[in-house]
């Protein structure tokens, strides 16, 4: 008996030791038009191996690529993908550039800082004035993140000026709307406590029916409520009664 950990290492597990055999006997084939009809066959049988591959992108080119890894990049057929090269396996990928830019606000994000550069470079005075409006919108939104009272229009008004030096100035008395475009926004239909009442009010009776009935039953298992003017000795008392009549 042949244990696994003394046969060849397998390069890819998913496709089995059957489809590693089949690769080791394509190379030796000297036909060219028949090893490259056994490759394609190869092909098709990996492709029923791992169905899921078939909800990726050009899946075709993937397994054509492990063909060539299992045979390690040692096979002589024509690939419709080009034939890869244990180099471009290899090959590391470029690291990635972090920006080293330094932000001014972190509280506020790096946009916050385009877009405040923006308005301090904008002559149009109606430009300007829809750039802070955005920017006072920016910084009420940052604030109810991490804080769960109520920001003052007078704060964002003090910090806008003393963030720019004067060169921007946020009044309260002047809509967003009245400024920006706002017909391209999405809209957004927040739950609203209005719309909870109905859901609230049936699961209310719900319960209120719920605990009628359990009053109820517990009033009836109860002797002396079953009947409140009942006197389970009136019966008896008026055949005693009769016999004494007569």
């Amino acid at each position: 008996m042949q244990y696994n950990t003394a046969r060849e290492f397998m390069k890819i597990k998913e496709y089995g030791r059957g489809v590693q055999d089949m690769v080791k006997h394509l190379k030796t084939i000297e036909d060219k038009e028949k090893r490259q009809r056994n490759a394609e066959a190869i092909i098709e049988t990996m492709s029923m191996l791992t169905p899921l591959q078939k909800n990726i992108e050009d899946y075709k080119h993937t397994l054509w690529d492990h063909l060539f890894l299992i045979a390690g990049y040692e096979l002589d057929v024509e690939s419709p993908y080009g034939i890869p090269t244990q180099a471009e396996k290899q090959k590391k990928p470029e690291p990635i550039k972090y920006p080293k830019t330094k932000i001014k606000w972190n509280h506020f994000g790096a946009k916050f800082e385009k877009l405040y550069n923006k308005a301090i470079a904008e002559t149009d005075p109606e430009k300007k004035a829809g750039y802070i409006q955005v920017l006072a919108l920016f910084m009420r939104v940052a604030y109810s993140n991490w804080h769960l009272e109520n920001i003052h229009d007078d704060m964002i008004k003090d910090e806008l000026n003393a963030m720019s030096k004067g060169q921007l100035v946020y009044d309260p008395a002047i809509k967003f709307a009245d400024t920006v475009d706002v017909g391209h926004l999405p809209t957004i239909n927040p739950i609203m406590p209005s719309a909870q009442k109905p859901f609230k009010r049936h699961f209310n009776n719900r319960n209120n029916n719920a605990n009628m009935g359990m009053n109820q039953n517990a009033g009836n298992r109860n002797p002396n409520n079953a009947r409140p003017n009942h006197n389970p000795n009136a019966n008896r008392n008026n055949k005693f009664n009769r016999f004494k009549k007569k």
